[in-house]
């Protein structure tokens, strides 16, 4: 089997960079993204489907597992310092990573780009090991007529409900423009752009979510694991009507 380096957030560049000069040509494995491996049921039942990700991906490639890159500042929360001292007790080699860069360093490019909701968020989070945001001649951007905030669902599927005119806010965006702990980035929207604020259940940014929803006029939703017809039609109806 491969062996790995398991990330999770928005690792340092510089650990990422001294890390692959230490474990050249292995693959690094996101452990945020669910891979339907089996639950281990060590966090409790109601917690962020994210972070019981990490641990239950950790478990299940615990053989194939030589480092664990563990962001645990503001750049990710509280639960992801939290998991890196699981996964360090559980015997894993982890390496903690905080990057809380206030200052923007790249544009909002894919962020404001005409590609599928759906793509724009895989393309973002697939270039935070690169650390490289190139101005990609298929990128036009758009004006917006959507708005979708937060971080990366659980169930990304609930992306493809989005017309490709939706721009990206929230951590998402903060990760495009190399600031993964600008707070008053992450609160930024459009104000007159209808915007679906989402976060994971359970997870401190719902604080966030529902406050900014309220303040904007926007769509408050949070989603445990896989979204329920109930929450697609929720979200059907806003852009619809709006």
């Amino acid at each position: 089997m491969t062996k790995k380096i398991g990330f999770w957030g928005y690792p340092n560049p510089d650990i990422v960079d001294k890390i692959r000069k230490e474990y050249p040509n292995f693959e690094w494995i996101d452990l945020d993204i669910s891979y339907d491996v089996p639950k281990t049921n060590i966090l409790p039942d109601n917690y962020c489907r994210i972070i019981k990700n990490i641990i239950d991906n950790a478990i299940y490639m615990q053989n194939d597992l030589v480092k664990i890159i563990a962001p645990i500042g503001k750049d990710k929360c509280d639960s992801g310092w939290f998991a890196a001292q699981i996964l360090k007790d559980l015997g894993f080699c982890v390496e903690e990573s905080i990057y809380e860069n206030q200052t923007p360093i790249y544009k909002p490019i894919i962020s404001q780009s005409n590609l599928p909701l759906f793509d724009k968020v895989n393309n973002i989070m697939n270039g935070v090991l690169s650390f490289k945001r190139e101005n990609n001649p298929s990128y036009i951007k758009t004006e917006p007529q959507f708005g979708f905030w937060g971080v990366p669902p659980n169930d990304l599927e609930i992306l493809k409900l989005f017309p490709d005119t939706t721009h990206v806010y929230g951590w998402i965006r903060c990760v495009e423009m190399g600031a993964p702990a600008n707070l008053d980035l992450e609160m930024y929207v459009d104000k007159n752009v209808p915007t679906v604020f989402y976060s994971q259940a359970f997870c401190a940014k719902c604080q966030l979510a529902k406050y900014l929803a309220d303040k904007y006029n926007g769509l408050y939703i949070d989603i445990d694991d896989i979204a329920t017809n109930s929450v697609k039609a929720k979200i059907e109806a806003f852009l619809r009507l709006r």
